[in-house]
């Protein structure tokens, strides 16, 4: 009989989720299974709406951001009546296994839908957040970064030129890894990340040290969760002297073509979550470790917070003077 597996794409979309479609598509009918694709995230579980995914129909979509599969955000799927849906979705179609790519938010939901199932499910983590602990990278990251980064570059242009101080405020509402990444690359004067709390005191500090050595521009990368950004701008502004401008870049970091990175770790992840599959073992959440592609139990997963690399945070600083 002709195995089943299932692919769902809920929660905020990444760069890279077309690119998992695809590779878990093609190695999983590879494998001797067909690729049921449910669509707009936990809702198509709840609704039992699907397309059948074949190595053909994913073709064309690994340079494509967002999902195919389409993803929005389904309040019913928290309540206990959804989560009895979805696992009667998935004994309808007998399905072998299910693949969720996602971030935090998406693994804990799969979480709660493994403990009233027997379905064995295998997380993939794509989100910009780069949040997931078993993971030292999730697909989207990379691109999200770059994203950013190539924004920032042409944001200096214009800070030099005017001798003007900018806030860029990047996507990061509770963790600071994309801020992180994005302010040492950029050679930012100032990161903010929701993780460390940073008074004004210590912003005003840094410009006024850079002031004094010669430095009249300056670009600080904060995190959105680090609080009201326009009110530090105007603040900044008023105990300087100097012109202050903020610049959100928004939602264009979750859109866009992967990067070459960002599509590698799409086609190793789906590798792996196809072959736990073939091999039985459900409940696990797969990641790149030490530059090895690995695995971990779902629930350690969901259930341990991933924490900032401190050594990133001192080369942030040292590289600012």
């Amino acid at each position: 009989m002709l195995r089943t597996i299932g692919v769902v794409t809920p929660g905020g979309d990444a760069p890279g989720m077309n690119a998992a479609i695809r590779a878990i598509t093609r190695i999983a009918h590879a494998n001797g299974f067909q690729v049921l694709g449910f669509e707009r995230g936990w809702d198509g579980l709840l609704t039992n709406n699907f397309k059948r995914l074949t190595p053909r129909s994913v073709g064309g979509i690994i340079q494509l951001g967002g999902t195919m599969l389409h993803t929005l955000r389904c309040p019913n799927f928290e309540k206990k009546k959804g989560i009895k849906k979805a696992i009667k979705t998935l004994a309808v179609n007998k399905l072998d296994g299910l693949v969720v790519i996602g971030g935090d938010g998406s693994f804990r939901g799969a979480l709660d839908l493994s403990r009233g199932s027997d379905t064995p499910i295998i997380g993939v983590p794509a989100t910009i957040d780069n949040d997931v602990f078993g993971t030292d990278e999730t697909i989207g990251f990379d691109t999200a970064v770059n994203t950013a980064v190539r924004a920032i570059d042409q944001i200096r242009d214009t800070a030099i030129s005017h001798e003007r101080i900018f806030i860029v405020e990047v996507m990061g509402r509770k963790r600071g890894f994309l801020a992180l990444d994005v302010g040492i690359t950029v050679g930012a004067e100032v990161i903010l990340v929701p993780e460390n709390e940073c008074k004004i005191t210590q912003i005003l500090q840094v410009l006024r040290e850079n002031a004094r050595k010669g430095k009249k521009t300056g670009i600080i990368v904060a995190a959105e969760g680090i609080g009201d950004t326009a009110a530090l701008s105007k603040e900044i502004e008023k105990q300087t002297g100097s012109e202050v401008r903020l610049s959100i870049l928004g939602y264009a970091q979750r859109g866009g073509s992967p990067t070459a990175r960002s599509r590698l770790l799409a086609s190793l992840f789906a590798e792996k979550a196809v072959n736990l599959l073939c091999q039985e073992q459900g409940n696990r959440v797969v990641g790149l470790r030490s530059g090895l592609v690995s695995s971990i139990e779902l629930q350690e997963s969901c259930e341990t917070r991933k924490s900032l690399d401190p050594s990133l945070l001192e080369l942030a600083e040292m590289l600012a003077t």
